[in-house]
């Protein structure tokens, strides 16, 4: 696992030093070994976390006659295969590392070597006979690579920091992907918060020669009609073996591994298959919140103790979540993530890179097999819509009255949430579930208001359909955009390598052949997959609820992350930034802090942003028009 960095400079005088401090600004991805390769027309760098082959495979990693170099951030599980392969057609090999199966394989099959990796990654390769660069990343998105194309040239790298580091790269706000962080708490798509800086789309890779470039497909799921014909029983025993195959694959590295417990269904099918395949004791890693309903000890100490794991954890609580912690985060967050999850990510990432350098975690699972709550509220939503609207308005008038609850999704939240969405069509309601503010509150928030790249995205819906065109949006956008960005930043700032074994692309299309009523069947989530582990798991793991890592943020910003909340928030700040209304902001913060309204997930995404627009001079002036508030009234806002 890596960081890598680079860009081109064919056109203009470059700073040899310039590549040097890219690497720099991501030495916490690996601190291992860093290196740099330049040429007149390009500088590549990278950073070394030490998985695979812990004695050779220093990056870049460039050919005998260095006509290619080499940039690789990720694993490759079917390495050993390919290398056999290459090995085949007369390469020779110097390491065992599969960083080195990359760079090879590029130069057998060029850009056709990208559909036979099998793992995750961002990767760059330069070709300096054709004097071309290309970047690829995974199926799935698993692995982030950022790029900015401005006069000609390219600046890319693993993290955001990395593309900052060049002053050719504006850092001027991109008001719709504003607009669509506020929505939905992350920016889907391609955008970035950076109106000059992109993300490389899941399953694509990008080229650039003579100053001008190009993005192409190589993968994409099928999504057919599903295979109603085969049995659930067969669908089952697919999947053991997809499983167990994958977790095998996972477990491979020349470093300490564990696994990240949660006490839920899916971390917990992991550790069952990592147990059959590991010939020692795993660690196990978790997060407890004593005192608190949401506290899954119990669980997770019944499986750690089942597969006699070595089991550590950490409670989560005003002694360990600091306001220091938080903007610490903030800071390696990269982009803002307004998912309050990314808490006990951070501290999980921390207490297991103190034992181990690689973790499998379950990512994934519910969009590929059905495990949100949010997939019901679509269905119960689409039922309520038959309710005449003013009768779901008065509804919601009165849910809304209902005293603010201090649990971390309080029924008063989530019933304000649902009658909200009701009143929304069933692709806004979707992202609206697990969002916060909607598209009219964004209206009268933000200073300038653009929902184009929202729209734009939330149309890749289908209008019509089952529950799976939601579970397929969910693994194109929510996963890579907000899940898998949350795992890579919180992880590597610590220096660990997290594996989601479900992603295995093999899994993911399978996952999409199934029949909806194998995913979701009346209230039952993630049928299958419980069908699957009938028989290997506890009867309590299985029964369970699903809680979702989290931190009650509601009740922790009226407490001792209050300051913190108040001095990045405060009205000097706000009005000079030009994003936000002030007049809106401010009585939102004053009915959270009263108690009167529970607004924590909508001020926990406005503290990760203007900490982040004040870490890296974010420019945000704006020319504002004349505001007009509609939606001022917060009884008529959902928590």
């Amino acid at each position: 696992m890596c960081g890598i960095a680079g860009f081109t400079h064919a056109t203009r005088p470059f700073l040899p030093e310039r590549i040097y401090q890219a690497v720099a600004s991501i030495l916490h991805r690996g601190p291992d070994d860093q290196g740099a390769w330049q040429s007149s027309a390009i500088s590549l760098g990278a950073t070394r976390l030490r998985v695979i082959d812990t004695a050779a495979g220093g990056q870049p990693l460039s050919s005998e006659d260095n006509d290619y170099a080499l940039v690789f951030n990720g694993e490759i599980y079917n390495h050993a295969e390919l290398r056999r392969e290459l090995r085949a057609l007369g390469h020779a090999f110097q390491t065992t590392c599969d960083t080195e199966v990359v760079l090879r394989a590029f130069m057998q099959w060029d850009t056709a070597c990208i559909e036979k990796l099998r793992g995750m990654f961002g990767f760059a390769v330069w070709q300096e006979s054709r004097g071309r660069l290309v970047l690829a990343r995974d199926r799935m998105g698993i692995k982030p690579l950022y790029y900015a194309f401005r006069g000609g040239e390219i600046y890319f790298g693993s993290e955001l920091k990395a593309v900052f580091c060049h002053p050719e790269v504006p850092r001027q706000i991109d008001v719709e992907a504003l607009d669509a962080y506020l929505g939905v708490n992350y920016v889907p798509g391609g955008r970035t918060l950076a109106q000059a800086v992109r993300k490389l789309t899941p399953g694509c890779f990008l080229t650039w020669q003579d100053g001008e470039i190009s993005q192409h497909s190589y993968w994409k799921v099928a999504r057919a009609e599903p295979c109603s014909h085969i049995s659930l029983v067969d669908s089952a025993e697919r999947l053991d073996y997809l499983l167990s195959e994958s977790v095998k694959e996972h477990l491979a590295a020349d470093v300490p591994v564990g696994v990240w417990l949660s006490g839920g269904m899916d971390s917990s099918t992991l550790l069952h298959y990592a147990s059959q395949h590991s010939s020692t004791a795993l660690k196990t890693f978790s997060i407890t919140f004593h005192g608190r309903e949401f506290n899954e000890a119990p669980y997770l100490r019944e499986m750690a103790q089942r597969y006699s794991t070595e089991h550590f954890e950490l409670d989560l609580g005003p002694a360990t979540v600091t306001p220091d912690s938080v903007t610490q985060m903030a800071y390696y967050a990269d982009e803002p993530n307004a998912d309050a999850g990314a808490v006990p990510v951070w501290h999980l990432s921390r207490i297991s890179a103190e034992k181990v350098t690689v973790a499998l975690s379950g990512e994934g699972a519910d969009e590929l097999f059905g495990g949100y709550i949010t997939y019901l509220a679509d269905t119960y939503a689409r039922r309520a819509r038959f309710v005449p609207r003013e009768l779901r308005r008065l509804s919601l008038h009165s849910a809304n009255r209902l005293p603010a609850s201090n649990k971390k999704i309080g029924l008063d939240y989530k019933l304000q949430r649902f009658l909200q969405g009701t009143l929304l069509d069933e692709r806004s309601s979707h992202v609206f579930w697990n969002g916060t503010f909607s598209q009219m509150q964004r209206r009268d928030l933000m200073v300038v208001q653009d929902s184009t790249h929202l729209l734009k995205v939330l149309a890749t819906i289908p209008l019509k359909g089952d529950v799976r065109r939601f579970m397929a949006f969910d693994q194109a956008y929510y996963l890579p955009d907000n899940l898998l960005v949350k795992v890579d930043r919180m992880s590597m700032a610590h220096s660990l390598e997290v594996r989601p074994a479900f992603l295995d692309h093999r899994i993911v299309e399978f996952a999409a052949t199934l029949p909806a009523n194998y995913c979701i069947r009346g209230r039952n989530l993630k049928l299958l997959l419980r069908k699957l582990m009938k028989d290997k798991l506890p009867q309590s793991i299985l029964a369970k609820k699903k809680q979702g890592l989290d931190i009650p943020v509601h009740d922790w910003l009226r407490g001792h992350l209050k300051p913190l909340l108040l001095d990045t928030l405060d009205r000097k700040t706000v009005e000079e930034s030009g994003v936000v209304s002030w007049p809106y902001l401010e009585p939102l913060i004053g009915l959270h802090m009263e108690r009167k309204a529970n607004y924590g997930y909508h001020l926990w995404g406005m503290l990760m942003l203007f900490l982040w627009i004040k870490q890296w001079g974010i420019q945000c002036n704006q020319e504002p028009p004349a505001p007009e508030l509609t939606s001022l009234d917060f009884s008529a806002v959902s928590a």
